[in-house]
Order: structure tokens, then sequence, then C-alpha cells
């Protein structure tokens, strides 16, 4: 998965089995030392750590995770658990947990869904039926309700035209739909804008919204804000966000879960593990182009001790 964008890159000089003492040497006896556990960790690659993982057990005997859990706690334990945790069965657990019990994390739905690839959505719906026995559409339905529904059980399928081509009558007619589906009627159809952002590809919609911008005389995103309310009016600008610059999308998510009196940890280390090796660079850069300050300021102001520690790790240095 780590692509040339991210800000964790494999270590050149690995070498398994001397991390996976270094990390039983690290949790062994009386007290932690957590820093080297921090060093180990943040310095390999995912594909590294699993390695590492594999040869914990074969030279010691032990579950390296499960140790982990009995040594570290709170945000912490869950910021490094995160990280030696396969990048699809992250997705997968954090999915399931967004569902788990009486409340529902929207958020999280929305974030994953309308982020991720096609490719990226199917390795999810496998390893989820794999995980759980269930199938995640499923869990999705009963879940969650309406035209949020809807747009969730779209973006699940994994279907969207991700081809790079434009067909100019198709874009007129787009957004034309669009603006008879809300700003030119009373109330709004909201199923035409689904069926529109959850299966054309990126380029189509880009141009569709500057039509748009063109026949309304407004952006695409001001009119879902204005004809649309609560988690569907989220599930569509997050699409919409996606389209057109992922990477500000997550910065802008980052932003949210820091800005104000106290931390949203969960989309924090979400977004801060799972990208780390994708696109973390493009990341920082919108980051500090929107809000003028870094990224890392930001954690570095909202985040304290071991925890702070990793995500400024995760986060590559300042700006």
């Amino acid at each position: 998965m780590a692509g040339s964008w991210g800000t964790v890159k494999g270590s050149t000089s690995f070498n398994v089995e001397e991390d996976a003492q270094k990390l039983r040497k690290a949790m062994k006896g009386l007290g932690t030392d957590e820093d080297a556990i921090i060093e180990v960790l943040t310095k390999r690659n995912l594909a590294q750590r699993q390695q590492i993982a594999v040869a914990y057990k074969s030279s010691i005997g032990r579950d390296l995770i499960a140790d982990l859990k009995s040594e570290l706690s709170g945000n912490f334990e869950r910021a490094i658990v995160a990280l030696m945790t396969p990048i699809t069965l992250y997705d997968v657990q954090e999915l399931k947990n967004a569902m788990k019990g009486a409340g529902t994390d929207e958020g999280c739905l929305i974030e994953i869904l309308a982020s991720r690839k096609n490719d990226e959505i199917r390795r999810i719906n496998e390893t989820y039926k794999h995980q759980y026995g269930t199938h995640l559409e499923k869990d999705i339905v009963s879940d969650t309700s309406s035209m949020l529904r809807r747009v969730l059980v779209s973006l699940a399928t994994g279907n969207r035209d991700e081809s790079h081509y434009v067909d100019e009558g198709l874009v007129q007619q787009d957004a034309q739909c669009l603006y008879e589906a809300g700003e030119a009627r009373w109330g709004t159809d909201e199923a035409q804008f689904m069926t529109i952002l959850c299966s054309r590809n990126k380029h189509h919609l880009e141009k569709v919204f500057r039509a748009y911008q063109n026949l309304s005389g407004k952006d695409i995103t001001e009119s879902i804000k204005s004809e649309m309310s609560g988690d569907l009016e989220d599930a569509l600008l997050a699409i919409v966000k996606c389209m057109r610059n992922r990477s500000a999308y997550f910065a802008e998510r980052l932003y949210k879960s820091m800005k104000g009196l106290g931390t949203d940890d969960n989309t924090l280390i979400r977004i801060m593990v799972s990208r780390c090796e994708i696109d973390m660079i493009e990341i920082k850069a919108e980051f500090k182009r929107i809000y003028g300050k870094s990224l890392y300021s930001f954690i570095k102001g909202d985040t304290s001790g071991d925890y702070r520690k990793v995500l400024l790790l995760l986060c590559g240095g300042e700006d």
C-alpha cells in the first residue's frame, strides 16, 4: 500500500529478528519502554510490521498484539494496535465499531465508504464477511435509515465508474438533473443527487460541477447544504469533496477532529494511521493551504505524551 506520498517508509536496514527482540525487551519485566516501541513501529512500514508480528510469535512464542494491549493503554495503545493492523482489516474493524452498540458513528461510515476506491471497497467487503460472518451491506441496512442508508449501500458496492471517459452530453444532462432535483423545485429529489454522485467517474463529475455552477449560479456544495441536512448532507458533501480533492477532504476531517474543545481521537487516529503510507504528504500540504497552520502544530497542541509522539512521527515532522 505504500505510496510515494506517504510519510512512513520501510526501513532499508530492516532486521526482523532484532526488531522482535527489541519489542520483547521493551515490554519484559517491570515497566515498559514506550520510546523503544515507538521507535521500532513508526519507523517500519505495514508489511515490515506484519513480519515482526510473525517473528515475535515464532521466536518468542507470544502474541505481539496481545502483549502491546496488556502493556499500553488509552489512545497510545489504540494508535499502536492500529499500526499493527493490516489496512483493509483496520477499515473493516472501524466500520464494525461504528455500527456496534446503541449509537452509530455515521461520520466514520461516510468517511471510509466515500473515500476508498473500488478495489479497496471490494477487499473491505470480502474481509468484513470473513471477519464477522455477515455482509457489510446487511449491517449498514440494519443500522442506518432512509436516504443515508441508500447512499451508503450504493457506495459499499464499490461499483463507481473509474474510467476517464467524459460524455459532454451526459455532463449537461446530469447538471440539469441536479438543478431540477434541487434549486429549481420546491423540495428536493434526493434520489437524483444520489444516483449521479454515487455512480459517475471523477472526471465526469468535475465537469458536472462546473456546468451546475453555470446553470444555477451556485457551487454544488452550497446547494447540498441548503437542500439537505444532517447525515445525508454530510455524506453527499463527502462524496463531492473526495471527487474534487481527497487529500483536502482528509485535511478537513483532521482539522474538525481537533478544533474547539475536546478531540475526536477516533477520527484522528484512523486518518493518521490509514493514510500515513499513502498520501499524508499531500494531506499535510492541503492542511497548511486551507488553514494556514501546519498539521504538525495542530497535533502538537491537541495531544500529549506517547500518543502525541506517535502521531507526530506519522505526520512526518514539521512542514
